[in-house]
Order: structure tokens, then sequence, then C-alpha cells
């Protein structure tokens, strides 16, 4: 019987090797490469995951604009629950874009010079599709707070009662439901999602 060759055989795996070291080293390189551009990871920037935001960070966020929220009820009757979840969700919790640089906490759109030109996600005929609009620029997170309140007491241009069930809900579950009917957002889910962000930080607590 023939010996097989050891020689061989080491070269061979030694070849294997340094093909793959090869190999992995220039994928790092090019990773690393491709970060230094900005090219991965910037979707994060504008869009973070629930991973990138910390429980303590969340918790931050409402006691940050809890006050604001709170003075709205007084105010106007709007539950801070609905203030604080509508922030939250439509802000990822402060994180975004909209919400970090131009202070729009709500994804309040208008057509005012200081507007900016920006692409959001809307559900439309069953599906999701990415739009652009402009949306509102705020000096800071209060006076988003007191614009989403405004646009609940005044209504849309073509109807000045249009968020009055909102203002006249007895509980968030209603609040919730009450924007939703009224095309707050086209998410099918909206309602959901907030009662869900209610329940589960306790935000209704604050609605005394």
């Amino acid at each position: 019987m023939k010996r097989r060759s050891t020689k061989t055989n080491f070269w061979f795996e030694h070849g294997h090797l340094r093909f793959s070291s090869l190999l992995f080293f220039l994928l790092l390189g090019g990773l690393i490469f491709l970060l230094s551009l900005g090219l991965i990871g910037r979707w994060a920037v504008n869009t973070p995951t629930v991973s990138q935001i910390s429980d303590q960070q969340k918790r931050q966020f409402i006691e940050k604009i809890l006050p604001a929220a709170q003075q709205q009820q007084r105010e106007n009757h709007i539950l801070t629950s609905i203030t604080l979840a509508q922030a939250a969700l439509e802000s990822d919790w402060g994180q975004s874009e909209l919400a970090s640089k131009y202070h729009n906490l709500f994804g309040i759109k208008n057509a005012q010079s200081s507007a900016k030109l920006l692409t959001t996600g809307e559900y439309v005929n069953g599906q999701w599709i990415t739009v652009t609009a402009r949306f509102a620029v705020y000096q800071n997170w209060n006076e988003s707070i007191a614009a989403h309140s405004k646009l609940f007491t005044n209504g849309t241009d073509w109807d000045r009662q249009h968020y009055q069930a909102v203002l006249a809900a007895k509980n968030y579950q209603q609040a919730a439901q009450a924007l939703q009917q009224h095309g707050y957002a086209t998410d099918p889910s909206y309602a959901q999602k907030l009662i869900e962000l209610i329940q589960e930080y306790q935000l209704n607590k604050y609605d005394q």
C-alpha cells in the first residue's frame, strides 16, 4: 500500500490557512474603509433600533418632557399619557433626526419656509411606502409639545373640530382610538402601539 505524503498535506493545509487569513484581512480592511466613509451604520443615525436605546434612556426622555406634557393637560385637557406616548413613538424616544436636529417630536408637517424636506414612511393601500414631506422645525421640545396641543385644540385648516374626540376622551384608550380614527397617522396599528407604550411604562399614572 502506498503511503500518503505528509509533505503534500502540510503545504495544502497551510496554503488553505494562508488563503483564509488573506481573505479575512481583506474583508476586515473593506469593512473599516466603508465605516470611515460612513456608508455602514448611517441608517442608525436616523432610525435607532430598539437595542440602541436603553430602558434608562427611555425613562430619561419621559422625565425630560413630562413637565411640559402635564402643563398641556392642565391647560388644554390633553392626557399626559397620550402626549408622552405619541412623542416616544413618533420620535423614537427623541433619537430620530427630526426630533434631535429639528426638535419636532410628533412628525407635524407644515408648508412654512422654515420647514425641512425629509423622507418618511406612510402606510398606503395596504403597504408601507417612502414619501417626501415638509416637516415643522421648532426651537426646543417644549415648543413642539405646545404645537402638538395647538393642533388638537385648533383642529386642521379643513376642520376646526377635527380632534375634539381626542380632547373629550375619558381615558387613554379612547384618546388613542380617536387619534387613529381621525387620521393622525396612517399606521393601522397606531392606536394599539400607543396603548402598549402607555401600559408598558405606566404612563397613565400621570393622567391625574
